[in-house]
């Protein structure tokens, strides 16, 4: 968390904003992310001027008139649209102020984001290895069948591997499977071809359906413009367990898989 909903939703939220603007400064308060900040960025990004924004998997792409800004919010990163003048609070990282007296400030409170530049996204060393996109057409249902066969790993953590599929974390796996009625836990090598087919539609529409409210608010992430995503309201069995399934009443489950929390309807979910 943030996945990548969040991070299209953060994407569409600064694009209006940063689309064509000069970057007039690149102020790092803390350097200590993930990866330290380098510290000869602010001096190579200053003056250029902002001439697209795109996404891959859960990396926000700024693109400039020379090289690119990787962006990756973390575990508890966001990007907002402020006024240049707003006073900082606690767990701002750095601001890129623009020409429009605007400014993209990042806060991360856990300090997992990164913040690198490269000439060539393609080929950098975090995006140079990423797996289709759920949205691709490559990302089909002969795909998934296909890297499923002779997997005994379950085929959530299948859906999370991002060598495979990328930007399909915790949250929007677990309602995938859902949607697709499938069970978590169920070996990857099970899937007949039908079932990857519906996993498919399911990743997509899930997915699809966050990025349309916002993303997901759970704790720490907040839109562009300081307000909460709201899928949150539409989860069907993410952090429900205990509580009826919305389709057939049944007490949601919940499980630990490599650590992590995975909720499922024991009814719907076969």
């Amino acid at each position: 968390m943030p996945e990548l909903p969040e991070v299209e939703t953060t994407r569409r939220g600064i694009e209006p904003h940063a689309l064509g603007r000069r970057i007039v400064a690149l102020e790092v308060y803390e350097p200590r992310l993930r990866w330290p900040v380098s510290p000869s960025l602010p001096a190579r990004v200053a003056g250029q001027r902002i001439t697209g924004t795109d996404r891959r998997a859960k990396y926000l792409l700024i693109r400039l008139t020379s090289g690119t800004l990787l962006l990756h919010l973390g575990m508890s990163g966001s990007l907002r649209v402020l006024s240049a003048d707003t006073p900082r609070i606690a767990h701002d990282q750095f601001d890129l102020r623009l020409d429009s007296g605007q400014t993209l400030r990042f806060n991360d409170p856990r300090r997992f984001g990164s913040l690198h530049f490269t000439q060539d996204p393609a080929r950098h060393r975090l995006l140079a290895h990423l797996a289709p996109e759920p949205f691709d057409a490559a990302f089909d249902a002969d795909y998934l069948w296909g890297v499923a066969r002779g997997r005994r790993v379950a085929v959530k953590q299948l859906l999370m591997n991002s060598r495979l599929v990328v930007g399909v974390g915790n949250i929007y796996a677990s309602e995938a499977l859902f949607r697709a009625r499938i069970l978590p836990e169920r070996q990857a090598r099970s899937l007949s071809r039908a079932e990857a087919g519906r996993l498919v539609r399911a990743v997509r529409a899930v997915l699809a359906q966050a990025i349309r409210v916002g993303g997901t608010t759970l704790r720490d992430f907040v839109r562009p413009n300081g307000s909460p995503g709201y899928f949150r309201q539409k989860l069907h069995v993410y952090e429900r367990a205990g509580e009826p399934c919305r389709v057939c009443r049944t007490m949601i489950g919940h499980a630990t898989q490599q650590g992590r929390s995975t909720y499922y309807c024991p009814k719907c979910q076969k």
